[in-house]
């Protein structure tokens, strides 16, 4: 029994000896004095006991200089390092950043300390610290932090006011534990001129000590409206570069666009039954958008379908095939581009992933020579005076981010970066629901439509997130910027662009040929023009109507029109798809060719 108590009392010393000897905080100390104009000169004495852990060649200590009002405003305090001694000697510290304030790293990095207790005394001086209201004046200041890693034994603070003021007109409080915590496990007494405070317990890793000390008003000099102004222009430095940068922006555009982007006024617009002499499907689109997509390439093809030249074939899983017949045509500009790159062989050709090599070629030569032949003669597209406001906006931003204090605009600076490139695939898209539903028409098109809608919406909520987490880190103001300058790029992208006279002509006359096909009632049509819709034109300008973005209408007004027989002579012979054909299906004819043959395309040509 005897032995047994031994062992165990043993066992009781031993633990009570590792727990003696685990690192932790003996005391900690703060003597904070407030001086007449509102700044603090702070001394925190730290005793640690060292054991070559967490404590090996020093310690460091964190502090946040930058937080947010309630309104989610970004305001720094100053902070200006003094020094620190260690066992009563200088000893070695840098200062890194964080992402809100400073962190200060202790100890020489060569060097191990040895094991036992150290006495550190730290100096430092802050402002901005002290809230003004109406009735008092106070400081409230988290004297030791709550992300030390291991436990405080016992901690106490000191404030000292810059003039004697009697304890009856001072009141001191505080709180203990973790961050927001109210739990008040301390002692405070007011004095003549200030208050003590010390913990009642001690603190484990993650808790903290906090004081606060009411005092009449006057005694510290508010700030004047001039310091306001001061530190309201450098808390928001990020934000006033931005605007800067923006005015500027908007102003070089606005320049550039009133000398060489405006366009020449617009002639009286009649409908036009035929499209202007002389010009494909595909040249129309290119000189209407005054640019390149895929759909030019979609309706060159169709129109070598509508000439004869080649047939397409699309099965049930929107998979298209492309036969070369060897009929011969007159080809339009760019169209000889195309079957010299894809058709060299003249044998059938299957839209698929495996050949985006060659189809990425096509486009691209298919894109070469539409703007050779209309690009300057018909419009300007003047990008190079709009990369110069792009140049503008990247360098804003850019500028305005390195003013975003400690680490946090690195996460904003990735973020932007992120943004940029995200916010393309979503607006591509959105820009493809968008499409879809307009030219839905039937359940088939409503439900691609929807699903189109469903699967953005997760790339949607990235954004949102993604815009959400920089509001977060620099501001909404910020993010208004942010959109702003990059909305203004993007618009002036197409904006810049104007149409030559002869362009401003031609675009009357495809505005008006636009108008014909895209009248979808009957009735408006014969009693307006007393044009009738004839079967052979079906097929001869939906290349045109795809082209123009009217498709739909242009299917529509036919399958509304059309008897039985005249319905199997609209019928195209160049296209066989999957299923029968009716009036249902002449409607869903042009979106079926066209969005099989976009889809085709899209899958084809991205790697």
């Amino acid at each position: 029994m005897k032995v047994l108590r031994f062992l165990l009392m043993a066992a009781l010393f031993l633990l009570s000896m590792d727990a003696r000897a685990d690192e932790r905080i003996l005391d900690y100390h703060s003597d904070i004095r407030i001086e007449a104009d509102g700044s603090m000169l702070v001394t925190e004495t730290i005793t640690v006991r060292a054991e070559g852990k967490q404590i090996r060649r020093g310690i460091y200590r964190d502090f946040p200089t930058t937080y947010r009002d309630p309104r989610r405003h970004r305001y720094v305090v100053a902070f200006d390092f003094l020094g620190v001694e260690r066992n009563g000697q200088r000893e070695d510290w840098r200062r890194e950043s964080m992402s809100n304030g400073v962190r200060i790293r202790i100890g020489n990095k060569n060097r191990f300390l040895d094991a036992g207790e150290h006495r550190y005394v730290l100096r430092y001086r802050t402002s901005r610290q002290l809230g003004f209201f109406e009735d008092h004046d106070e400081l409230y200041w988290n004297v030791t932090g709550n992300g030390w890693g291991f436990p405080i034994d016992r901690s106490s603070a000191e404030i000292h006011l810059p003039d004697t003021v009697p304890a009856n007109q001072l009141e001191a409080f505080g709180y203990t534990g973790a961050q927001d915590s109210r739990e008040a496990s301390l002692e405070s007494e007011t004095l003549d001129g200030g208050a003590r405070y010390h913990a009642t317990r001690g603190l484990q890793a993650g808790e903290g000590l906090s004081v606060v000390l009411e005092f009449p008003k006057g005694l510290i000099a508010e700030p004047t409206t001039e310091q306001k102004l001061r530190w309201l222009l450098a808390d928001n430095a990020s934000l006033l570069v931005g605007l800067g940068g923006f005015l500027l922006l908007l102003g070089y555009y606005a320049w550039m666009w009133t000398r060489h982007g405006r366009d020449p006024a617009p002639g009286v617009r009649m409908p036009q039954y035929e499209p202007p002499r002389g010009f494909s499907p595909a040249s129309l689109r290119f000189i209407r958008r005054m640019g390149y997509d895929k759909t030019c390439f979609a309706a060159a093809l169709l129109n070598l379908a509508a000439k004869g030249w080649l047939t397409i074939e699309q099965n049930s899983g929107k998979k298209v095939t492309l036969t070369p017949t060897g009929k011969h045509v007159d080809f339009a500009p760019g169209e000889k581009a195309i079957i010299a790159r894809l058709f060299s062989g003249a044998r059938p050709v299957t839209l698929e992933q495996k050949i985006h090599k060659a189809v990425q070629a096509t486009i691209a030569a298919h894109k070469a020579s539409l703007a050779a032949d209309y690009e300057k003669k018909y419009f300007f597209t003047n990008t190079g005076k709009w990369a110069i406001g792009l140049l503008i906006a990247v360098a804003t931003l850019v500028g305005a981010l390195l003013f975003i204090p400690g680490e946090e605009k690195f996460a904003a600076m990735f973020l932007c970066v992120w943004l940029s490139f995200w916010s393309i695939g979503v607006t591509t898209l959105v820009s493809a629901a968008i499409n879809a539903t307009r030219r839905a028409d039937g359940v088939g098109g409503t439900v691609g439509a929807t699903f189109l809608w469903l699967f953005s919406l997760p790339f949607l909520a990235g954004e949102v997130g993604g815009l959400i987490a920089l509001a977060f880190i620099a501001g909404f103001g910020f993010i208004l910027l942010f959109i702003l300058i990059i909305g203004t790029v993007v618009a002036f992208y197409q904006w810049m662009k104007a149409p030559t006279q002869d362009g401003a002509r031609l675009l009357d006359k495809i505005e008006g040929f636009r108008w014909y096909l895209g009248v979808a009632e009957k009735q408006e049509l014969d009693s307006r023009y007393h044009v009738k819709a004839q079967p052979e034109l079906f097929s001869e300008y939906l290349p045109y109507a795809l082209a123009l973005d009217v498709e739909q209408a242009w299917a529509k007004r036919f399958a509304e029109a059309l008897t039985p027989a005249e319905m199997e002579r609209a019928r195209p012979t160049w296209y066989h798809g999957a299923g029968t054909f009716n009036a249902a299906s002449l409607t869903a004819l042009s979106s079926g060719i066209s969005s099989g043959i976009s889809s085709a395309v899209s899958s084809s040509s991205s790697s």
